[in-house]
């Protein structure tokens, strides 16, 4: 969140990339306005959402940040503002990483931009694992091959 402007975007692929102090990546084209806003606001929040949110994901792959103010509005999806940092946590989320940019470093294409934990939450759904049973996950792809989900889940 920067200002009025709040944004999301899926992701392909996140990332732990260190334990001590907990640390996560996530990928993303430079140009894209999420991207660019997280760089200004110099942190990041990674909502883990479940299948039951693929109507709302789908929203957000296919509309930029920069034409709506509020992006996870216009997608359906409610929010508060962060524990620690002032970054968007989805209500819903199956789990919730609040985290400050701690480098960026660009890979072919994309940026990696590395966020350290600075809050984290799950839901009842996880008891240090997944319980499939209550978390079906939805795994996005990248948009041109759409959203996936496990069978049975």
């Amino acid at each position: 969140m920067v200002g009025k402007r709040v944004s999301a975007m899926p992701v392909v692929s996140y990332t732990s990339v260190s334990g001590s102090p907990p640390m996560v990546a996530v990928s993303s084209l430079p140009s894209h306005y999420t991207c660019r806003l997280s760089l200004e606001a110099g942190c990041f929040s990674l909502c883990i959402l479940d299948r039951d949110h693929a109507g709302a994901i789908a929203r957000l792959a296919s509309v930029s940040g920069a034409k709506v103010k509020d992006k996870l509005a216009d997608a359906g999806l409610k929010y508060s503002g962060g524990e620690k940092l002032k970054v968007p946590v989805i209500r819903g989320s199956a789990a919730t990483l609040e985290c400050q940019l701690a480098t960026k470093r660009r890979f072919g294409d994309h940026l990696l931009l590395v966020g350290e934990v600075r809050a984290a939450r799950a839901s009842e759904a996880f008891d240090g694992f997944w319980d499939f049973r209550r978390y079906r996950p939805l795994l996005y792809t990248g948009w041109r091959d759409g959203l996936t989900v496990l069978p049975g889940a």
